[in-house]
């Protein structure tokens, strides 16, 4: 227990993580630092793993894991005693998971954290956009930021974003996540927090692709920056800030996910670059790359916003069109060259 101003003992919050992959793991482990923790996985083999080694041998095999954290199968029992819950699983099952949560839940009031980065395949809708959907009256926020999970696990020093609906919430949860090496930072901004993970992706495969046709380093810091650009006029244009989206949130995550070998969206791109199809990439993973879902709602929201993301659309023209990385790169090269702020800011119409 902390003490509250004046020396009165606080009660724990209780934390529950849904997903026992690499991230969900990682963040499991964090808040078991600070308060009691329970990760809830479908794999019966994980959660023996965690339970008896202290390991998940499945995603993070030789990390190991908080001695106190516990983990479980059993849904109903993860969740019914938890003060927070937060959902680490892949974008497609956030919103039947949040629907089997609204009798499950300990109160109304309860708080739901999202740690997924992309948007629902259909909808376009952002995962806080969900689950207002499905689980109405919960205060619902984001954790985010350049955040690679076997770094975290290693104790190297990393930081994030919490950002709530209800800001003095996330003031409150902060201590939850915050570790000597793991430095969680408030926001107010869902909306930009939220858009800036979800788009960042799809740059990561542009730049994987880059390293994979060994293009050199002046073009994927080319790709990176002109990227940063599309990233933050999106943003911008469906609600977002644009601090937040050159911040740990924006330019942070994209940063880390556009350099590191450990990015799953870089590894598809670089293997892309490498000349093998998507198919054959993809089923090589165990674990989901969130860009290629996510370059579709990009598209189709850079469309309806009259927004001009020429890398984005390449990303998209390979990952769904059967377009090869060199059309890909070889167009964005032979293509106009314009204002380079964006055609926004040099008062020209957008043009898709």
């Amino acid at each position: 227990m902390a003490p509250r101003p004046g020396g009165v003992p606080q009660p724990a919050i209780t934390v529950t993580v849904l997903g026992g992959g690499s991230w969900g793991t990682t963040v499991a482990h964090l808040c078991a630092h600070n308060t009691p923790t329970t990760l809830w996985a479908r794999d019966p083999a994980t959660v023996e793993a965690i339970n008896l080694r202290r390991v998940n041998d499945r995603y993070l095999p030789g990390f190991p894991l908080h001695t106190a954290l516990q983990a479980t199968t059993d849904l109903e029992a993860a969740v019914g005693d938890a003060d927070v819950v937060v959902l680490a699983l892949p974008t497609e099952a956030v919103r039947r998971t949040a629907a089997s949560l609204v009798e499950l839940l300990a109160t109304p009031g309860t708080p739901v954290i999202s740690l997924a980065k992309g948007f629902e395949a259909g909808t376009n809708l952002r995962m806080t956009e969900v689950l207002g959907q499905e689980l109405p009256g919960h205060p619902l926020g984001v954790l985010t930021g350049p955040n690679l999970a076997k770094e975290i696990l290693a104790g190297l020093p990393a930081a994030a974003v919490l950002a709530m609906t209800d800001f003095p919430l996330a003031a409150t949860l902060q201590p939850v996540f915050t570790t000597p090496t793991f430095r969680v930072f408030t926001h107010h901004d869902v909306v930009g927090c939220e858009v800036g993970g979800a788009i960042k992706n799809v740059y990561a495969i542009a730049a994987g692709s880059v390293e994979g046709r060994r293009l050199g380093d002046n073009a994927r810091a080319a790709i990176i920056t002109r990227g940063v650009a599309e990233l933050i006029e999106l943003g911008t244009a469906l609600g977002g800030e644009p601090l937040t989206l050159a911040g740990l949130a924006g330019l942070g995550d994209l940063m880390a996910t556009c350099i590191s070998p450990q990015s799953r969206n870089f590894q598809v791109g670089h293997q892309l670059g490498e000349g093998r199809t998507l198919t054959e990439v993809l089923a090589g993973m165990d674990q989901v790359a969130e860009g290629v879902k996510a370059v579709r709602a990009v598209r189709e929201l850079a469309r309806r916003h009259r927004v001009s993301m020429p890398i984005a659309q390449h990303v998209y023209a390979v990952c769904h069109e059967g377009r090869s990385p060199e059309w890909a790169q070889d167009n964005l090269l032979r293509g106009r060259v314009g204002h380079e702020a964006g055609p926004r800011a040099a008062g020209q119409r957008p043009t898709s």
